[in-house]
């Protein structure tokens, strides 16, 4: 009996041993050091800041003040907010504050993909171009040192980039405490691993910045629930890596509330599950056609949720093993037990040192504890995810954190002036 379903357990078991390895080993690239940067600080490049806002008032107008405040020549870049849908005084706020800003109204292209696209077809066809546009979300705030950073990256000949994503607000709730650390963790042992090692890094929707070629050459198109991640694959399809930028930071606001969390971490579910559908036959294709491992790395991104609902599978049908052994179990003839055992108390210890690298506060230390469970609560919503991934009916989240960079991020010294503001950096 068990040879039947050992066609089904023993690839499943491979699948596991192969997943657990490469993000264990990819962690340590991350944890430890950074590849050699030699920063370019002659300003070249200009940029169109775009800020994609729906009934936004609360938070947009921080966000055009803080943009003025970069350390960036103010002629060389514009802010643009694309008032998408609103009901609300955001155009009229954004306005108040300076920014250029256009209205957007269609009941049937909705979400922040379709706003984009509209708005780059408007930046083209006017008189000044830009060597690269920046995004943001409307709930950001942006180091004032970020334009900088990317300025010296276009400049050595990267074209995609993504900045670090930071949190303006790891203190409120437990919620955003641990949401902020699993972008902390995320940033340093997938990003940061990645690019010290040459993979493609993946955008994350703010704080993105994109040559504007690229976007002429090939058109953004990327409309559905996680536009960042598909447009990654369509780049990456076109040869064209993530890159990451670890010092241009952005401050993004995270959920308050549970709900909050779980409603916005299915859309990125179901948007995960729908690019993935969409996109792992053409990267395996390319991938072996070429050889490029970069290509092919794309795909275990893409493959993660199935990953979560895989391994989610395997423990249950382990606690059923141990009264019924109907399969033949091979993980511990592959890996001995005390790798196991090691892999497993790294889970643990790596979000301990990224806090550690980060210098993070001592309410952080104590929202580790409930890591764990705000980890966990993606078992089931990968799996509804799964189920509604077809379902593309954008859901909006909610921004109420009206914060300056002032309150949020104090600056180091008090009497430099306003274009030299200097914000706490990452490690």
């Amino acid at each position: 009996m068990s040879t039947y379903f050992d066609l089904i357990m023993i690839p499943l078991q491979l699948l596991i041993v192969f997943f657990t390895i490469y993000y264990f080993t990819l962690s340590f690239f991350g944890l430890f050091g950074r590849r050699p940067e030699e920063k370019i600080y002659d300003e070249q490049k200009t940029f169109a800041m775009i800020v994609c806002a729906h009934n936004e008032e609360q938070v947009i107008g921080q966000l055009v003040e803080n943009l003025y405040l970069l350390n960036y020549s103010d002629h060389l870049y514009d802010i643009f907010v694309v008032a998408d849908n609103c009901k609300d005084n955001t155009a009229q706020i954004a306005r108040q504050a300076g920014a250029i800003v256009y209205e957007r109204f269609n009941d049937n292209e909705k979400g922040k993909g379709f706003a984009m696209d509209w708005m780059f077809q408007r930046l083209f066809e006017m008189e000044r171009q830009y060597d690269a546009v920046c995004v943001f979300d409307a709930d950001n705030l942006v180091h004032p040192d970020f334009l900088r950073e990317m300025n010296s990256r276009l400049c050595k000949g990267e074209r995609l980039i993504q900045g670090y994503l930071d949190s303006k607000n790891p203190n409120d709730t437990w919620i955003s405490g641990v949401f902020s650390i699993s972008f902390w963790v995320v940033n340093h042992v997938w990003h940061l691993a990645k690019y010290n090692i040459g993979l493609s890094s993946c955008l994350g929707g703010t704080g993105m910045c994109i040559s504007t070629d690229i976007l002429r050459r090939h058109g953004w198109g990327a409309t559905c629930l996680t536009e960042d991640m598909e447009f990654t694959m369509k780049a990456l399809l076109e040869g064209i890596p993530t890159t990451w930028a670890h010092d241009a930071i952005v401050y993004d606001e995270k959920p308050l509330t549970f709900m909050q969390s779980w409603n916005q971490r299915k859309r990125w579910a179901q948007g995960h599950f729908d690019v993935a559908n969409r996109y792992i036959g053409k990267l395996f294709v390319k991938g072996i056609k070429e050889r490029n491992i970069v290509v092919l790395d794309g795909i275990i991104n893409l493959f993660q949720p199935y990953f979560l609902l895989i391994s989610t599978f395997f423990v249950i049908c382990s606690y059923i093993y141990q009264f019924y052994p109907f399969y033949t179990n091979v993980l511990y003839a592959i890996l001995p037990l005390e790798v196991w055992t090691l892999i497993g108390i790294g889970q643990y210890i790596f979000p301990m040192i990224v806090l550690f690298k980060i210098h993070a506060s001592f309410k952080s230390w104590m929202y580790l504890l409930l890591y764990p469970l705000f980890i966990y609560s993606w078992i089931p919503i990968t799996v509804l995810g799964y189920i509604h991934r077809h379902d593309h009916e954008w859901s909006h989240t909610a921004h109420t954190r009206g914060i300056s960079f002032n309150e949020v991020l104090i600056p180091e010294n008090a009497e430099l002036g306003p274009k030299q503001v200097v914000f706490p950096k990452k490690q």
